[in-house]
C-alpha cells in the first residue's frame, strides 16, 4: 500500500488524472496483478491510499518497476507527513472495492477486535517503510461507514476502479 497527499489542493484534479494512468502502468508490471486508489477525509490518515496485489518483494527489484515507479512530476508536491509505503502479508490479492463500498483501515500493534460484526482481515507489515505493525482491512457497504467512525479507523472510498493485469 502506498499512502500520500499533496501540499497544493488546487492541483488535486490534475493529480487524480495522473494517478489513473499511473495505476494502469503499475498494473502492467510483472508481479503486480491489481492496483486501486482510494481517498479519505478521516483526520490523521493519509488522504490518498493506493492498494496493489504484489506477488513478492522481488517485484520492487524488477528493472521495469524501477523505471516507472514513483510520483513523477508530483514528487515536489507530495506532503511528506502522509507519504509512506508498506508491504503487507496476509492476503494473496487485494480486495476489489466497488463504488458502493468503502475500505476501512485500522493500524494497530497487534490484531484486535475493532467492530464485532465487521469481517476484518489482519495484515502483517513485512517490508518497505514499516510505519505500522498490523493493518486491519475490511470492505463494507458505504452505509456501514458511520458505524466505525469512532473506532480510530479510516474510511476510504474508491477513487478509481481496480486495474488488473
Amino acid at each position: 500500500m502506498s499512502e500520500s497527499g499533496i501540499t497544493d489542493a488546487s492541483r488535486e484534479s490534475g493529480w487524480d488524472r495522473w494517478y489513473v494512468e499511473h495505476l494502469n502502468i503499475m498494473a502492467s508490471v510483472p508481479g503486480i496483478s491489481s492496483a486501486q486508489r482510494f481517498k479519505t477525509s478521516t483526520r490523521g490518515y493519509s488522504p490518498s491510499l493506493a492498494m496493489y496485489s504484489v506477488a513478492s518483494a522481488d517485484v520492487f527489484k524488477d528493472p521495469y518497476y524501477l523505471s516507472i515507479r514513483g510520483m513523477g512530476e508530483w514528487l515536489t508536491l507530495i506532503d511528506t507527513q502522509y507519504y509512506r509505503r508498506n508491504l503487507f502479508a496476509g492476503l494473496d490479492d487485494a480486495p476489489d472495492v466497488a463504488e458502493t463500498d468503502v475500505l476501512i483501515v485500522a493500524d494497530r500493534e497487534e490484531p484486535e477486535p475493532v467492530v464485532d460484526d465487521i469481517p476484518w482481515t489482519w495484515l502483517r507489515c513485512v517490508g518497505i517503510d514499516r510505519s505500522t505493525s498490523c493493518r486491519g482491512v475490511a470492505v463494507v457497504p458505504l452505509e456501514i461507514a458511520d458505524k466505525v467512525r469512532n473506532f480510530n479507523v479510516a474510511v476510504y472510498r474508491p477513487a478509481t476502479r481496480s486495474y488488473k493485469r
